[in-house]
């Protein structure tokens, strides 16, 4: 079977992490069979619609590298379609005008909440003859539904549900000013675009039983539904932003990696076996639809975090430093971008995001005098100030071709003996005068990584800072 799949976000905020996983799903099912992933905007919401919502959308695609295949598809460019299938339902029997006003509704809704149901139409005018509609009334078109049997949905992830066709009334097709429903929308939209799949967030479920019947109203064929549990919070609840409902954008800002969170949306709800680390090689071959759980996962940012951490690591110093690079604040000047390289096998290992590693590498590119935080001053008192000037001489006789971390470790050793001191009361200070902190990477790595230069420069505007 050919397999195309869609993902159809609408245009009225962010692409949430929810959206994210779900065309991750749907890139992947369509990638693991060959077959076409589709990308549709569904902006029928004029109101609420906009291009920046539509192009951060696109951009957040792009930078999970969920390439689609062809042009996206605009569901507004559709309309006049879906309106002429209403009324080609209408022509044959299969819906009819109601002429209901929003009083005789709301008496309906009204009945039904005393009656501790939900709101159904009651089909007044599913046999009235449309000669009895009261005058100068713009009727709206409902589907015939079905009111015998059930509907099934053999659902690839939540299995076979059944709704009794009773439970299911008369939905509009076409409203009063002549706008389709969503409803009929995406029914029309798939069936054109050749969809064999749906998959999409179980919210959705209740939508696919009168999809169904549409689908059923119009002779074609029903695609295949896959419905994905939603993410909640660690704590079982439904997302928020503290939980980490934001948008992909927003993590990007946060300093998260593209493949990291890729691989961090895979793993919520699907497994393979005991993997957590999975190439996007790997996911295509093993993905499949029978290993999505039932359950609603669970966002943790603390294994985000730890994946992160992950590819960061495995991420080749020279694209590292070009990422990291825009992070950095104050913005520093771009000569020192190779102190940044040199520095970056120190840097990696400790970093969990982007962020953290901006933040960890800003004392290598700070422009001189740099800051020195306050714990670290007090490191630099008198007594030290004096056993760094005594080293100072003898870094000053290292050249720039031995200014290498092994031989700095060595004469630092052999200056702290002579000094009958002990190593740390030496490389303490001297952390806290070329970083800043009173934490870094080994003071000698750091060393080599700023350069004789820049490194005996900070040490001597130690000596002479009040």
């Amino acid at each position: 079977m050919s397999v195309t799949v869609r993902f159809a976000p609408s245009p009225t905020g962010f692409l949430h992490i929810g959206g994210a996983r779900t065309a991750l799903f749907n890139w992947l099912f369509a990638k693991h069979h060959q077959g076409k992933f589709l990308l549709r905007i569904e902006d029928t919401d004029r109101a609420r619609s906009t291009k920046e919502a539509t192009d951060a959308i696109l951009e957040g695609l792009r930078w999970l590298d969920l390439g689609w295949d062809g042009k996206e598809v605009h569901q507004s460019d559709n309309l006049a379609r879906h309106a002429d299938i209403a009324k080609q339902l209408l022509a044959q029997g299969k819906a009819y005008h109601c002429y209901c006003s929003q009083a005789e509704l709301e008496a309906m809704r009204l009945k039904a909440l005393q009656a501790g149901k939900s709101m159904r139409y009651d089909g007044t005018w599913r046999d009235r003859d449309p000669k009895e509609a009261p005058p100068g009334v713009k009727p709206v078109i409902r589907l015939r539904a079905e009111q015998q049997g059930a509907t099934t949905i053999a659902d690839l992830v939540q299995g076979d549900v059944t709704v009794s066709n009773s439970e299911l009334d008369d939905l509009i097709l076409l409203r009063s000013d002549g706008s389709p429903t969503y409803n009929l929308s995406v029914v029309v939209d798939d069936h054109d675009m050749g969809i064999s799949h749906v998959i999409r967030g179980d919210d959705h479920l209740n939508n696919a039983f009168r999809q169904s019947q549409i689908y059923q109203a119009l002779g074609w064929p029903v695609p295949r539904f896959a419905h994905i549990p939603l993410i909640h919070g660690p704590d079982g609840q439904k997302m928020s932003k503290r939980h980490g409902a934001l948008g992909v954008q927003e993590y990007r800002a946060l300093g998260y990696l593209p493949q990291a969170l890729r691989n961090y949306l895979l793993r919520l709800g699907w497994s393979h076996g005991d993997a957590e680390i999975i190439s996007s090689e790997q996911a295509v071959e093993w993905f499949d639809l029978g290993s999505v759980g039932r359950a609603a996962a669970r966002f943790d940012f603390t294994k985000l975090d730890s994946l992160n951490g992950h590819y960061i690591r495995e991420t080749h110093d020279e694209k590292l430093a070009d990422l990291v690079w825009p992070f950095i604040q104050p913005p520093p000047d771009t000569a020192k971008r190779d102190v940044l390289l040199k520095a970056m096998p120190g840097l990696k290992t400790r970093a969990k995001t982007l962020v953290e590693l901006a933040t960890n590498a800003r004392f290598y590119v700070a422009s001189r005098p740099i800051p020195i935080e306050d714990a670290a001053r007090k490191l630099l008192d008198a007594p030290a100030k004096a056993r760094i000037a005594a080293l100072l001489p003898i870094l000053e006789g290292i050249g720039e071709a031995n200014w290498v971390a092994t031989k700095l470790d060595m004469q630092v050793k052999q200056a702290a003996e002579s000094q009958n001191v002990k190593l740390g009361e030496l490389a303490q200070p001297l952390r806290a005068a070329l970083t800043g902190s009173k934490v870094s990477p080994g003071i000698f790595e750091v060393m080599e990584a700023l350069g004789r230069v820049e490194s005996l420069g900070r040490l001597a505007d130690a000596l002479t800072a009040a």
